[in-house]
């Protein structure tokens, strides 16, 4: 069975424990500041959702990772050659309370992104919808809510998109990373917050 782990337990990785706590698919997730910090949150969630340490969450097979931009270099510094499993950026290069777009020159914040998490296989995804979306019901207006994914590894993003549909969303691949990331950027892309449902 895929394990699930959490890097990020702000609005996009709560978001993320509740979809799959309302699956019934266990998970562990961390946060920067220890496991014990994390207990009301699982204790709301269930029992499927254990805290954990960043070491702990960084393990398992499949692994989403939701920082605050500046500081995902010290939230992935340290951790162990990612050895080809999957990580799932659900970053998007903005700060409140300002919410000014880090310049990032010709790359996409996922290319960067990307370079933090060595030997892993990135597949953008989680960071497109607003966080409510994503943690409710993904049955809407008679359909499915619709979740982009992108990514350079045919066998990640096979993983991925079966791990949408799991959770009831219909997934769409947008390509590569380097096309399919920007495509979802916020700010910059035309895709981010698009509530949109397909239907039949």
């Amino acid at each position: 069975m895929t394990t699930i782990g959490i890097i990020g337990a702000g609005q996009i990785g709560r978001a993320f424990a509740t979809a799959l706590a309302a699956r019934n698919i266990p998970a562990v997730i961390a946060n920067s500041r220890g496991p014990e910090t994390l207990a009301a949150l699982a204790a709301d969630l269930g029992p499927g959702i254990r805290p954990g340490t960043r070491e702990e969450a960084a393990a398992q097979d499949i692994v989403l990772v939701a920082v605050t931009w500046s500081k995902l270099p010290g939230a992935l510094a340290g951790l162990p050659d990612w050895a080809g499993r999957i990580v799932l950026d659900a970053n998007n290069p903005i700060e409140a309370p300002l919410f000014k777009p880090v310049q990032l020159g010709a790359r996409s914040s996922s290319e960067v992104f990307a370079g933090l998490v060595t030997g892993a296989r990135v597949v953008k995804a989680f960071n497109h919808l607003q966080p409510h979306l994503v943690a409710g019901d993904p049955a809407s207006d008679g359909g499915r809510r619709v979740l982009f994914y992108s990514g350079d590894d045919a066998g990640a993003k096979a993983q991925v998109g079966a791990l949408i549909d799991r959770l009831g969303f219909y997934g769409i691949d947008l390509g590569s990373l380097a096309v399919g990331s920007r495509l979802v950027q916020f700010p910059g892309g035309p895709l981010p917050a698009l509530n949109l449902v397909k239907v039949g």
